[in-house]
């Protein structure tokens, strides 16, 4: 994709970066934050599904530490052997998530297709000197992660009617929240660096934060984890592409984990760098604002050998 960027000045990030949205300068005080993506469905229920495909889009806008301005659907949907009102509700899904941020929803575009798909095509805005990079971390910042992993596995678990209610609702709930309040809650506290877990899992995208110059010291026992998940990991229900996920960043770790931390998330949460004497402040504020499961996960190092040492 790299080489159908065209270059610009006013592109301040972007694909060559692994950014999770371009930031474009419009002029000294404003920067447009643009993303996109869509999934299919990972849930029964159609008004769920939308919210959780909201969420997952409108996700790499937080992760810039932005805010949302409106939105675009993007919808594939078999009305040969679906009601329109299946369509109506995960369209509703939607909206529930994007006002939620303070966004509007403007429009769209449908296809009709055999595969079921919706998405968001999202614009934000940010100061174009204060948006968060992924790769900016410093040597001594502390690495705080804002949602549990495992809603691969159970999203796979769920299509397998393996799952009681109450495993399908705590994966729809760690999946449908947003990460729109993290940004509020690092107002006053610098952010160096961060990004959002999604398909790539936990050290995927922890990856993508490297650089020549720094590595990533991991607390294996600190990052959370869903339970269920873990059970149901352990059974053997692991999508392929965590498997596919771990046999990429083998190479940066240095030594076996769980798969769960290959684990290709959606909606998954934050990874945030911010300074050792911010840390306390900054996890205690995402715990207050809903995100009960943050934790410090790990820190910043020089580099020495692999980009990322799981302790």
């Amino acid at each position: 994709m790299d080489k159908l960027s065209l270059g610009n000045e006013r592109l301040l990030t972007g694909i060559k970066n692994n950014e999770d949205a371009s930031v474009f300068l419009i002029n000294d005080e404003l920067a447009l934050v643009q993303t996109l993506d869509f999934i299919t469905p990972v849930v029964d229920d159609p008004f769920l599904y939308g919210q959780i495909a909201a969420a997952n889009s409108l996700s790499d806008i937080f992760a810039m530490g932005a805010r949302v301005t409106n939105a675009l659907n993007i919808v594939g949907f078999d009305s040969c052997n679906f009601d329109t009102g299946v369509l109506d509700e995960i369209m509703q899904g939607g909206l529930d998530k994007v006002k939620e941020c303070g966004g509007v929803i403007v429009g769209g575009h449908s296809v009709q297709t055999t595969e079921m798909y919706y998405g968001l095509s999202v614009l934000g805005v940010c100061h174009p000197l204060k948006f968060w990079a992924n790769n900016t971390a410093k040597i001594g910042d502390v690495l705080i992660l804002t949602k549990p992993l495992g809603t691969g596995v159970l999203s796979t678990c769920i299509k397998a009617d393996m799952l009681n209610e109450s495993q399908i609702k705590e994966a729809v709930d760690v999946m449908s929240r947003l990460n729109y309040y993290a940004v509020d809650a690092m107002c006053d506290i610098s952010v160096n660096a961060c990004t959002d877990v999604t398909g790539f899992g936990f050290l995927g995208h922890l990856s993508e934060m490297g650089r020549d110059d720094i590595s990533f010291e991991i607390f294996e026992k600190e990052v959370p984890v869903i339970q269920s998940a873990k059970d149901m990991a352990d059974m053997g229900f692991v999508p392929a592409g965590s498997y596919k996920n771990r046999d990429f960043c083998s190479k940066f770790v240095n030594k076996d984990v769980d798969i769960l931390f290959f684990d290709a998330q959606t909606s998954g949460g934050l990874i945030l760098a911010v300074s050792e004497k911010d840390c306390k402040k900054a996890l205690q504020r995402l715990i207050d604002c809903g995100y009960e499961d943050s934790r410090i996960i790990g820190v910043v190092k020089q580099r020495k050998n692999r980009l990322i040492d799981i302790v």
